[in-house]
C-alpha cells in the first residue's frame, strides 16, 4: 500500500527549503491541488520564508528601511493557505528508497522522520567561507540570509570604528562595498582576481575598478587573503595578504556561493561538475520520478554554450519553483535554460552582462569577433545623457550573437535585456540591427547603443568572412 493510499488518497509533498524556489513550488502546487488532494509540509532551518536575498545589501546600506519589506510572504500567510510550514527545522537526511526525510528541531535537537510521496529539494546555496585563521572571529560576516543581514546590522550598531574590508569583488562584494560607503565607512575591497566582477571580461572589469576608486573605495586586486588578524578582545582587527595588512573594524565575505547539496550527495542523488543537482527540463532530479529540485542548489543549461552551468539567481529560483509546483500539482511545465543575464550596481555605476565572456567562448571552442563601442544613454544633446560602454561578442562565421557586457550610468544596465532576448532567439548581430526599438531623445540616441554595437559587429563578421571565405564543397 502506498503512503497516499494509507492516508485515504491524500498525497504528501515535502519541501526542503523555505525561500524562493521551495515556497514558490509549494504555493503553485497548492493553487492546483487542494488540501484534501495534496498535503504540503515545508521545512526551513531559518526564521524567515519567501524573502529577497538579493535585497539584503540594500537593506544593510539603508536604501530599504525595514527588513520586513524584503519578505514577500510570511510564514503565517503560507500556513493560512494550507501549507504546514515548520521553521527552525533542518532536514538532516533523505531516505530515497524509504521515501522519507529526517528533520531536526534546531532549538531542541529533537529528530523525527516524515514520509513523502513527492519531494522538492530547494536547499539553496551556502557562502564560500575560506578556511583561514580568524575567519570565525566576531566582526566577520557573510551575507546570504535575512539572519545574516540582521547579524551584520547588529554589529554595525555596536562598531565604533569606521573601517570595513570586503573580501571578494563579485556581485555581493561590490554591492556590500556600496552599502558600507552609504553607512559612512572607509571601504577596502580585497579581490583575488585581476579586476573586479569576474563575470565580465577584464577590460570591462577595469572600468568598474576605476569607477569604484572614484567613489573612494580602495581596490586591492590580484591579492589572496592569508589570514584575518584579531585584537586582544578577540574581534577582527585586520585582513592580511602575503604583502600587506588592511585594518578592519568589520569584515564582509563576498567570495561567492556554492550549491548546498551535501544532503543530496549523501542521499546518492546526481550532481554536476559544479556540485549542483542535475534535473531534466521539468526540474525533476534525473533518474528519480518523485523528486524535484530548484533554485540555487541546481545546475542549469546555458542555451548559448550548450553546457551545464551554476547560476545562483533569484529570477531562476522563482521560475524553477513555478515549474516544479506546476508539475507536482499535476500540470506540465518546463525550464529550458538560461542565457546568463545579470545586472548590478555600485553607487551610480550600472553593470550588466548576458551570454558568454571571451574565455567562456574559447572554453567551448567557439571562434568569435568582439567590438566595444562608446555611446550615451540618451540623445547626446538631451540633458542627463551619460556615457555607456557596450562590448559585444559574435560568432565569426555565422554572426550569431554570443554575449554582451555593458558598463555605464543611469539607463545602462537594463539595456542588456535586448541582448538577452536576442540570445534566446539565437539572432545574428545583423538581424539585431533591424530591431524596432523604442526611440525618443529622453530615452536613447537614434541608434541605441546595443544596436551601434550590433552594426559594428556585423561589419567585423563580414570582414572576417571576406578574408577567409568558406571552402566550397565538391
Amino acid at each position: 500500500m502506498s503512503m497516499s493510499a494509507a492516508r485515504g488518497g491524500t498525497e504528501r509533498l515535502v519541501v526542503i527549503g523555505g525561500d524562493a524556489a521551495g515556497m514558490s513550488a509549494a504555493s503553485q502546487a497548492r493553487r492546483l491541488r487542494g488540501p484534501d488532494e495534496l498535503e504540503i509540509v515545508a521545512f526551513e532551518r531559518g526564521h524567515f520564508t519567501s524573502y529577497s536575498a538579493c535585497g539584503i545589501p540594500y537593506w544593510v546600506g539603508g536604501e530599504v528601511g525595514e527588513r520586513d519589506r524584503l519578505i514577500a510572504r510570511t510564514p503565517e500567510e503560507h500556513r493560512a493557505r494550507g501549507i504546514d510550514l515548520r521553521l527552525r527545522t533542518e532536514v538532516v537526511g533523505i531516505d530515497v528508497p524509504g521515501q522519507r526525510v529526517r528533520a531536526r528541531d534546531v532549538d531542541s535537537g529533537a529528530e523525527s522522520w516524515t514520509p513523502y510521496d513527492k519531494l522538492v529539494i530547494a536547499t539553496g546555496a551556502r557562502p564560500v567561507r575560506p578556511d583561514l585563521p580568524g575567519v570565525d572571529a566576531p566582526g566577520v560576516h557573510g551575507v546570504q540570509t535575512l539572519d545574516d543581514g540582521q547579524a551584520l546590522l547588529d554589529t554595525l550598531a555596536r562598531t565604533r570604528g569606521r573601517r570595513a574590508v570586503v573580501v571578494g569583488a563579485g556581485y555581493i562584494g561590490v554591492e556590500m562595498a556600496e552599502a558600507m560607503i552609504n553607512r559612512g565607512f572607509e571601504v577596502t575591497v580585497v579581490n583575488r582576481g585581476k579586476e573586479p566582477m569576474s563575470t565580465l571580461d577584464p577590460d570591462m572589469g577595469r572600468m568598474v575598478h576605476r569607477a569604484m576608486e572614484g567613489l573612494g573605495i580602495t581596490m586591492v586586486n590580484d591579492a589572496e587573503v592569508t589570514k584575518l588578524l584579531t585584537g586582544e578582545d578577540g574581534r577582527v582587527r585586520a585582513v592580511a595578504t602575503e604583502d600587506a595588512e588592511y585594518p578592519a573594524d568589520l569584515v564582509i565575505l563576498g567570495i561567492g556561493v556554492r550549491p548546498e547539496t551535501a544532503l543530496a550527495r549523501s542521499a546518492g542523488l546526481p550532481l554536476g561538475a559544479h556540485g549542483g543537482l542535475l534535473t531534466d527540463l521539468a526540474m525533476r532530479v534525473r533518474g528519480h520520478e518523485n523528486i524535484w529540485a530548484g533554485g540555487d542548489c541546481v545546475e542549469v543549461l546555458n542555451l548559448v554554450s550548450g553546457q551545464e552551468q551554476y547560476v545562483p539567481l533569484g529570477t531562476h529560483a522563482n521560475k524553477h519553483g513555478q515549474v516544479v509546483g506546476t508539475n507536482v500539482g499535476g500540470g506540465y511545465a518546463t525550464f529550458p535554460g538560461v542565457v546568463g543575464t545579470a545586472v548590478s550596481k555600485v553607487c551610480d555605476l550600472e553593470i550588466a552582462r548576458t551570454g558568454l565572456r571571451e574565455k567562456d567562448a574559447r572554453r567551448v571552442g567557439l571562434r568569435f569577433e568582439t567590438v566595444t563601442v562608446e555611446s550615451t544613454s540618451r540623445a547626446g544633446y538631451y540633458p542627463g545623457a551619460s556615457p555607456m560602454t557596450v562590448k559585444m561578442l559574435a560568432e565569426r562565421r555565422t554572426g550569431r550573437l554570443l554575449g554582451v557586457q555593458i558598463v555605464g550610468r543611469e539607463g545602462a544596465a537594463k539595456r542588456v535585456d535586448i541582448a538577452a532576448v536576442a540570445l534566446t532567439a539565437q539572432m545574428t548581430v545583423e538581424q539585431m540591427t533591424a530591431l524596432d526599438l523604442g526611440y525618443a531623445p529622453p530615452f536613447s540616441p537614434v541608434w541605441d547603443p546595443v544596436l551601434v554595437a550590433a552594426r559594428k559587429a556585423t561589419a567585423k563578421v563580414r570582414a572576417a568572412v571576406a578574408a577567409h571565405p568558406p571552402t566550397p564543397s565538391r
